[in-house]
């Protein structure tokens, strides 16, 4: 009786499909993965900056997040906050300091620090203290951080934009202001509330923005689209 030899791993010619198709990688060194490390810094630990912080942490964009503020009590109370809040939130190396040697490398720095608005004051009344507070800011971060992008967020936005960019001596297209960024998204909203739609279907095409500055003086520019339809004119209202 002849021994049956099952030739089920055998392809044509006899040959190990196992062995051919399953070869071990030699004299490869593994891959080695390049790890991100993200810095962001946020001057100012008001309601904004917070917010901003909180933000950055629960979507994960950085490695490093640096606090810096002038008041040294909050600063400690919005640092233990969260910290506190560590064990539910990405792995992100929490700093804060009223010294800005902390935000030394920041890949971005988002300045959000700035004199309170008092009632009835108008923004640009803001300028002359905010320009003060802003010569303290501006070349300790960019003289830390030299490679780094500046987010401006403290008002009146438009001009400290400017103050900052010439301050810090970067390239213009690293100093960025938030400018009627929140406007525009207001206005989408009134259009999505005024047409019982949804705000996220108020499409930018090309655009529906504010322009001028922040705040009181904007004029909006109506180009909307949702998807499918084309809205022309939906009245002055």
């Amino acid at each position: 009786m002849h021994k049956v030899t099952s030739t089920s791993s055998l392809g044509p010619g006899g040959l190990d499909l196992t062995q051919s198709f399953f070869k071990p990688i030699q004299n490869t060194a593994p891959p080695s993965p390049t790890k991100r490390h993200t810095k962001i810094s946020v001057i100012g630990v008001g309601n904004v900056g917070m917010a901003i912080a909180q933000t950055i942490l629960t979507q994960d964009l950085a490695d490093e997040l640096a606090l810096v503020d002038a008041v040294k009590d909050k600063l400690r109370g919005e640092m233990l906050d969260l910290q506190h809040a560590a064990a539910f939130l990405p792995r992100t190396q929490i700093l804060s300091s009223t010294d800005y040697s902390v935000t030394a490398g920041s890949d971005l720095c988002i300045v959000t620090a700035g004199a309170r608005q008092n009632p009835g004051e108008s923004r640009l009344n803001l300028l002359q203290r905010n320009v003060g507070l802003f010569k303290k800011i501006i070349p300790p971060l960019a003289q830390l951080s030299p490679d780094a992008i500046l987010l401006i967020v403290s008002n009146p936005v438009d001009v400290l934009t400017y103050v900052a960019w010439k301050l810090s001596g970067f390239p213009s297209n690293r100093v960025i202001g938030s400018g009627t960024n929140l406007d525009s998204s207001r206005f989408r909203f009134l259009i999505a509330d005024h047409l019982d739609v949804n705000a996220q279907d108020v499409q930018v095409k090309p655009t529906v923005h504010l322009i001028e500055v922040h705040g009181l003086c904007s004029y909006h520019l109506v180009s909307i689209g949702f998807a499918r339809t084309y809205i022309v004119y939906i009245g002055s209202s």
